[in-house]
């Protein structure tokens, strides 16, 4: 098994949603231990800490070492016990603290430890208590009170939303780390597995809309017929074009581009079916149209829901008959074009309001694929990140030590929506190579402003921890399950296992807070 990186979970949304709620319900403070009860993730210039005390003690050796003998000792009797958290009194400060650990695989890798507050209705003289630990340690008179102004005493209910709390915590961080150590497998399967199915030409990725996208085109590779390809601007509509060609019988013959939405109609239609010398100002001699040249093999129109209507009478009859006139020509010419054809637009929506032909568009769309964006794609951004880098890398003339993205980095990517899909993806790595110069580790300081900002919108505002706490803990639930559905791709036996509540119990919490695949698609 893989270890920790405590340093990671300090920055993770979710982790510091679910401090920040203990911290501003109950004054509590979170630290992270290993098995062996170490503090680890601790930076004491860093770190900061609700209660005076808190920090004044784990800043200390003395008080480091004495919280790691309660945190191991209590995992002792926890191995013994149906438990799977215990609170303990911390007798060297006088608090108490929970201790809640972290199992992957049956294993205890570590601890959330909750410190400072009291369970028991003895306050007065627990007070005391805490007072005198504290001078017997050293610690001033200011740090002492302000430090019993902010312990709390919590009564059953508040320790059982306590314990689901850190509980909470201590499932976050399996789940993170469990998910940090797939996306390294899969960088790592990258470099070593040749063989398996996450590249198709030049499109990668493994994910299941890749997977099926992948599997259309092995089915098309002997057909002859039409194809819409349609997807939002930089999913790679053109690769796909690409590959239908280069894996089709026409291999051999021209594979030509154009977009139809760079000329207005006149020299569209100069472009696409020529003309002859003196048909207009400038035909100073005969040019030949990009069909005729595309003869015997593929013809890819990009853009083609910017066409006139005018424009698209005439492409149906090369749909349909294989012929067209040159501009100023009399003579009919004939073609054995195959037709690949892309757009961003909704065409069915275009036929409906009357803006695009219908019987060019039922032409068109004799094979269609939709090509995911993105989001829709979230668990290849490894895959990209590691080809862009390479790639990168490579025109840049840099040949020291691989380049590689910090996890946090990487988590960043992933919070990012991408409404620019695979090619602004593309473009944010060829920046983050260029701005890290000799830098092997690419952090996320270094990534757009746009990418840093989506992620602080993530962020907990402080007025939303007011109010009723059963308010922020369904929040807090909304939140996890609407990020584990899109993270499992929607896998609802798997997410329910990671959150460990029943299958039926996962799809009546989706159906409370409208967390429908099709709306949460909506809403992108």
């Amino acid at each position: 098994m893989s270890m920790i990186n405590w340093d990671e979970f300090e920055h993770i949304h979710v982790i510091k949603k679910l401090k920040q709620i203990l911290s501003t319900w109950w004054n509590i403070d979170v630290v992270f231990t290993d098995e062996r009860g170490v503090i680890k993730g601790f930076d004491g210039e860093k770190n900061i800490f609700n209660n005076p005390a808190v920090s004044y003690l784990v800043n200390k050796e003395t008080g480091q070492s004495s919280l790691g003998d309660v945190v191991s000792k209590t995992l002792e009797e926890l191995r013994t016990s149906q438990n799977r958290y215990a609170i303990r009194k911390w007798d060297m400060a006088g608090f108490d603290i929970g201790i809640f650990p972290i199992m992957i695989e049956n294993d205890c890798v570590g601890c959330v430890v909750g410190v400072s507050f009291l369970k028991d209705h003895e306050q007065n003289q627990r007070m005391q208590e805490i007072r005198e630990r504290l001078a017997s340690l050293g610690a001033s008179s200011d740090i002492i009170e302000k430090s019993l102004g902010k312990i709390k005493f919590l009564d059953d209910q508040e320790r059982q939303h306590f314990c689901e709390i850190c509980d909470l915590v201590a499932q976050e961080v399996v789940t993170l780390h469990l998910e940090i150590s797939s996306r390294e497998s899969r960088i790592r399967e990258l470099n070593k597995e040749l063989g398996n199915r996450f590249k198709y030409d030049n499109m990668i990725g493994k994910s299941k809309p890749m997977q099926s996208l992948y599997a259309l085109l092995d089915k098309i590779k002997g057909a002859d017929t039409t194809v819409m390809v349609q997807g939002e601007n930089g999913t790679g509509k053109e690769l796909i074009a690409r590959s239908i060609h280069y894996n089709s019988h026409r291999k051999d013959k021209p594979f030509v581009i154009q977009n139809c939405s760079a000329f207005n109609d006149n020299l569209l239609e100069s472009e696409l079916f020529g003309h002859v010398k003196g048909s207009f100002t400038g035909a100073i001699k005969d040019k030949k149209g990009l069909f005729e040249m595309a003869d015997k093999g593929t013809f890819f129109l990009d853009e083609i829901g910017d066409t006139s209507p005018t424009m698209q009478v005439k492409l149906l009859r090369v749909l349909q008959e294989g012929t067209f006139t040159p501009v100023g020509s009399t003579e009919m010419r004939k073609v054995d074009v195959r037709i690949i054809a892309a757009t961003n637009r909704n065409l069915k929506e275009m036929v409906e309001a009357g803006t695009f032909r219908e019987d060019l568009y039922y032409r068109l769309n004799v094979i269609n694929i939709r090509v995911p964006p993105m989001r829709e794609r979230k668990e290849d951004i490894p895959y990209l990140v590691d080809y862009f880098l390479q790639k990168s890398s490579e025109s840049q003339g840099q040949n020291g030590a691989k380049k590689v993205l910090t996890k946090r980095a990487l988590e960043k990517l992933y919070d990012y929506a991408w409404p620019g899909n695979v090619r602004e993806l593309q473009n944010e790595i060829e920046r983050l190579v260029v701005l890290s110069g000799e830098e092997t580790k690419l952090m996320a300081e270094h990534l757009s402003p746009k990418i840093l900002e989506a992620g602080e919108k993530n962020k907990v505002q402080g007025s939303r921890l007011q109010g009723k706490l059963k308010d922020a803990l369904e929040e807090l639930e909304r939140d996890m399950i609407r990020e584990g559905l899109r993270r499992t791709g929607w896998n609802k036996s798997k997410l329910a296992k990671e959150l460990g509540i029943s299958r039926a119990g996962l799809i009546m919490k989706v159906e409370k807070y409208g967390l429908d695949k099709r709306k949460l698609a909506r809403a992108q």
